[in-house]
Formats: structure tokens, sequence, C-alpha cells
């Protein structure tokens, strides 16, 4: 009995050794995950020559699952590097723009940051026209929208909103693009729209915009152009001075291929942020993990 007892008593110790030892080691491990996460966008030291910090993203109006990360991700970069201006470009409402749904797909989710006082400045996508031709949502007081297309100027960035539906105002419009372009004094041009001109994903690249869009933009010095429509993340390498970006994966994600101007493209969720210099814009790609996953800078080019 006392052998027994012994035995018991001595296997007893060893589970619980065990037990504690492993214990420990999943706090340790628990420990430096979460030190990597946060590591992975920790709060920087604001330069002295930062203009703006912005950040953009897509495709976002599911209130789903989807959307809810990414919009979680946008409020934790938030609080360790704040900013104030989201640039939404297009398909705000899904299935089909419906105002109603607007608490759903847009006021719960980003209610964080609608909190903290950024501002959303939308554009209309493909799926935002199908009620109304997208009129409630131009008259939505939190998209911020001056019309179906307008401009916007943030410290020395001028950020022009264009509708690129197939039934938008096009003669009317692109004489306003041209003339505000040519009109402005800014160093930084942004452009934003819903529907890509460069793109890798299931729609690709779209001529008639490559046409149309591309001899503007190099004769007046537009850095970047941002879009959704395409599921995806996606940055092109500079064509003719311009930087195209698709930040089209704020709710869900669709396969995409690699081009031979593309820089970075991942089907993965998540946001950009742009912080704006006198001589670049820095951009990071960052995930619902909460770590950066692209970085690429844009250097500012004269017109």
């Amino acid at each position: 009995m006392n052998l027994k007892r012994r035995q018991f008593l001595f296997l007893g110790s060893l589970s619980a050794i065990s037990a504690g030892f492993l214990s420990w080691a999943l706090a340790r491990e628990h420990s430096q995950d979460a030190s990597m996460t946060d590591s992975a966008i920790a709060a920087n030291p604001t330069k002295k020559d930062l203009l703006l910090r912005f950040v953009s993203v897509a495709d976002t109006g599911t209130g789903a699952k989807g959307q809810y990360a990414v919009a979680g991700a946008m409020n934790f970069y938030h609080k360790q590097n704040p900013y104030d201006l989201v640039v939404l470009a297009g398909d705000n409402i899904y299935n089909n723009g419906e105002i109603e749904k607007i608490n759903a797909v847009f006021e719960r989710p980003y209610q964080a940051l609608l909190r903290q006082g950024v501002k959303f400045q939308a554009c209309l996508g493909n799926h935002d026209i199908r009620t109304a031709n997208g009129d409630p949502q131009v008259r939505y007081a939190g998209f911020n929208m001056k019309g179906r297309y307008y401009t916007f100027k943030r410290d020395r960035v001028q950020f022009f909103a264009l509708d690129t539906n197939s039934n938008a105002d096009w003669k009317n419009q692109l004489i306003w693009l041209e003339k505000e372009l040519s009109l402005s004094k800014a160093s930084w041009k942004v452009v934003f729209g819903h529907h890509p001109i460069y793109a890798s994903g299931i729609y690709g690249s779209n001529p008639e915009f490559i046409k149309t869009f591309t001899p503007l933009f190099q004769k007046y010095g537009v850095q970047v152009y941002i879009n959704g429509h395409e599921h995806h993340y996606e940055r092109t390498r500079s064509i003719n001075g311009t930087t195209y970006l698709i930040t089209g994966s704020g709710a869900g994600t669709r396969p995409v291929k690699h081009s031979e101007w593309t820089e970075y493209s991942a089907d993965k969720l998540g946001f950009a942020v742009y912080e704006v210099y006198p001589d670049r814009i820095e951009v990071n790609a960052i995930g619902t993990d909460k770590r950066v996953f692209d970085k690429g800078v844009i250097q500012l080019k004269s017109a």
C-alpha cells in the first residue's frame, strides 16, 4: 500500500509539473504572438514633415463578417496612428444601393471611427446606382458627396471623385475634370472612382479608361488613382507618373494575378494607408490580422 501510495504521489507530481510547464509555454507563445501583432502596426513617431494621413477602402457595404473584420483593423490602426479621412471608392451598399441599409452596412461597422470624427468621402459604384441611380447616397450626409463627381482639398493634396459608371454624365464630367485639374495648384493630385483603369483581376484593365484618363493624368500630373470594383488589393508601378491602387477587398475577395506593371497584388481582405509628405507618399496595405502586407513609395512628379 505504501509503495502504491508513493507511486501515486510521484505520478501526480509529474502531472502537475507538466501542466505547469504547458501553461507557461502557452502563455509565452501568446505573449510573443501579441507582441508581434502589436509591433506590426505599432504607433510611429509623427514625422515633422507629414502633411496628411488617409485611408482607402472599397466594395465594403455587405454588413457581413468580412466588412467588420476590415473595419476592426481600420479602427485598431486609427488608435495607433490617427487619421481623419477615408476614401470610400464605391459599392457602399450591397446589393442594390438601398439607403435603408445604411445603418447595417456603414454606420454600425464604422461607428468607432465616425465617433472620432473620421470623415468618409465616397463615390458611386455599380451596385449603388441600382436604386434611384444612387441619388439617395449622394444626398446622404455621411458620404460627404458634393455631387456625383466633386473635388476637395486637404493641405497640399487635392482629391477628385469620379462617377465611373456606364450611365455617368461623361461629357460634362470630363470637361469638369480637365478644368479642375488645370486649375489645381496642389502639389499632390489624387483621383478616385469605383472602376479600375489598370487591373489584374477578373475584370482586368479598361482600354477605354486608359485611352480617356491616362493622357489627362499625365498632362496634369496626377500621381495616384484609387478604385475598387475588383475585390483584391493591387498596386502598380508608376505608369507615366501615375500609380494605380485597387483597394476593393473591404468585405470580400476574389482571385488576382500579376501583370507586367504590377508591383504587388493579393487577394487579402484589407485597406490601404497613405502618408503624404512634401516629396513622397508612403503606402501601407494592412490586412485583418493587423499586419502590413505591402509597402510602397510614390514619388512626387511635377506636371
